[in-house]
């Protein structure tokens, strides 16, 4: 009887071990080659093993409808901003649970997680679902209600994620989408679709130091980057199918043509290629940075936002939101590797150990 006890208690030992190692497993990676988290707007958080290139786990935001979403230096936390929640999540990256929920306000989209603090971008203006197209009745008609009622801008919030305290917040435009800071950490710089600015505003006290008219390139600019050594600044104009290229004291210096409706940006990790994600050419396009000359395109899905690199800079994961899948591509040559399938409108994609993307990078 004593040895069957045993044996017995020897079997739950083990399949408990078993078990916790199983959960481990699902979110940190053993492999050596990094995870991805891609937010979907309609789920939760999927986790990828970036070796198998398949999925291994889901962390559960509680149907709070995630966007944007950052990580810590430390690899220790996950931050995503949830729209239907009006708050964002703080997520143990290791165990995925969340720690905790921080109010934030409404329609929290945008996520720059940079040091210890985590920027967001929130629209209490937002209607939700796609904008109206620019100059159609229905926009008009969207503009002159807000001025009726004296509709309330945008804001970014700065949370300071060690101790889950909104820091400050710093008044934007009309539906501020992009968020970047300067190259010497002393500025924020975001995109105001609505408004037809880029506007950069003093980090300390919020006050707004130079407004960047981009009427002239078409409308709603939605994407900022900053380039590894901050010698420039690119934002996309997604109904103007060009990108702006600021210098590093925010004057336009270029506009350049790109394919239809550029949204996400990034820089490769020198700085010597530009990436712009189409959401309606269906396309990833790469520019080089000395001469602004396309160097290709490589094929991905319908309305794809957000992308980012493994942390080996040898693939591209692009998370394309229309048609619910995540489209891997090989970095050499833009050619798809993998179509990842079973998404729920993904929206935002970032890589641990951290790498560059439109939603992160790896020099601030």
């Amino acid at each position: 009887m004593f040895k069957g006890f045993r044996v017995l208690v020897f079997s739950v030992l083990s399949l408990l071990l078993f078990s916790a190692g199983c959960s481990k497993d699902s979110t940190t990676d053993e492999s050596g080659a990094g995870l991805a988290y891609v937010t979907n707007q309609k789920g939760n958080i999927t986790v990828l093993d970036l070796a198998s290139l398949e999925a291994i786990s889901e962390i559960d935001v509680e149907g709070k409808g995630p966007r944007g979403i950052g990580i810590t230096p430390d690899g220790k936390t996950i931050v995503v901003a949830n729209v239907d929640g009006g708050d964002i999540s703080l997520i143990d990256r290791e165990s995925g649970q969340v720690i905790k929920h921080i109010e934030i306000g409404e329609n929290p989209e945008f996520v720059r997680v940079i040091g210890n603090r985590a920027f967001i971008s929130f629209e209490p203006a937002s209607l939700g679902g796609p904008p109206p197209t620019p100059g159609s009745e229905a926009a008009k008609k969207l503009e002159e209600d807000r001025e009726e009622d004296d509709a309330e801008p945008a804001k970014i919030a700065i949370v300071n994620i060690e101790s889950g305290i909104v820091e400050k917040e710093i008044t934007g435009g009309m539906e501020t989408e992009g968020i970047e800071l300067s190259f010497d950490q002393t500025k924020l710089i975001i995109t105001n679709e609505a408004d037809e600015n880029i506007t950069v505003h003093d980090l300390e006290t919020g006050e707004m130091i130079k407004e960047i008219s981009t009427k002239d390139y078409g409308h709603r600019p939605r994407g900022i980057k900053a380039s590894p050594d901050g010698s420039m600044y690119v934002g996309s104009i997604e109904y103007g199918n060009r990108i702006v290229i600021m210098d590093s004291d925010f004057e336009v210096i270029k506009s350049v043509e790109t394919g239809a409706v550029p949204y996400g940006l990034s820089f490769n990790r020198d700085g010597s290629k530009l990436y712009v994600a189409l959401a309606k050419g269906k396309a990833l396009q790469v520019f080089d940075t000395s001469t602004w000359e396309e160097l290709g395109r490589g094929e991905t899905g319908k309305r794809c936002w957000h992308f980012t690199f493994t942390p080996d800079d040898s693939k591209i994961l692009v998370a394309c939101g229309r048609s619910d899948e995540i489209v891997v591509l090989d970095a050499s040559d833009l050619s798809v590797v993998k179509r990842l399938t079973g998404f729920a409108m993904p929206w935002g994609i970032v890589a641990y150990p951290k790498s560059v993307g439109s939603l992160d990078s790896v020099w601030q």
